[in-house]
């Protein structure tokens, strides 16, 4: 008899297989859209948009935390610490976004001379379903922001004929809509083995899955202990940890 699996196991087993059922659903989508004269322009090597804030849930965390090396395990502890700082910092929402952007910068695991993934294949939701159709200086920090009004009512009509978009912003709306089973996926699974969810920020989350005191906590269903463990890890902020 095969042995029973382990609770982080029947945890990332379900979104790993979500990741598989999005990226069938995801690509058949993509032909239609271009056999319709859509067109994305993401691709390797694009990665204006790795420097963005991304919210994800402890399961995803998990299968990327099991996957990367060691060195990548310290430059995603070095980037939630920052990650902290700004959350701690920050005066508004609209600030947290920008100064990620700008100052706590590009996801470690972006190899920023090819601008491709290392960890493309355990990459979370949020990254996977990200897709513009326009050019990648549309998705760059300060595009948007740096607009006149005349820009920006011709760059929301542009928007508006374009189809795919939600008719506000330039991202492939159905693609993010095709993902959120995903999340249901992780959220279930969190629940059903732990009694307890956990969500936030990518790289915080990345890093305290990689610390055995911190989970072993979660598996117990015991969440202020792990609250309590993460705030002596420096790693506690409501802003980019929720445990509940």
């Amino acid at each position: 008899m095969a042995p029973a699996p382990s609770s982080r196991e029947s945890v990332t087993a379900p979104v790993i297989r979500a990741y598989a059922r999005y990226g069938r659903q995801a690509g058949t989508w993509l032909q239609g859209y271009a056999a319709r004269g859509g067109r994305v322009y993401c691709g390797a090597g694009c990665s204006a948009c790795c420097n963005m804030p991304i919210r994800v849930s402890l399961a995803e965390a998990l299968v990327t935390a099991q996957a990367i090396t060691v060195d990548q395990r310290r430059g995603m502890a070095a980037h939630a610490a920052a990650v902290i700082a700004n959350a701690r910092s920050a005066p508004s929402d609209e600030a947290y976004v920008h100064r990620h952007r700008t100052e706590v910068g590009f996801c470690p695991l972006l190899d920023r001379a090819t601008g491709s993934c290392t960890a493309y294949d355990v990459r979370p939701t949020r990254c996977r379903d990200t897709f513009s159709a326009f050019p990648a200086v549309y998705c760059a920090v300060g595009t948007l922001e740096a607009m006149s009004p005349r820009q920006r009512r011709e760059y929301h009509r542009e928007v508006a004929r374009t189809p795919g978009t939600d008719g506000e912003w330039h991202f492939i709306a159905p693609l993010e809509h095709l993902s959120e089973p995903v999340w249901t996926a992780a959220a279930r699974a969190m629940q059903d083995a732990w009694s307890v969810q956990v969500w936030g920020d990518f790289w915080v989350l990345t890093t305290l899955a990689d610390h055995e005191p911190f989970m072993r906590a979660i598996e117990a269903g015991r969440a202020r202990q792990a609250w309590d463990i993460a705030r002596r890890l420096d790693l506690a902020h409501p802003a980019v940890l929720e445990i509940g």
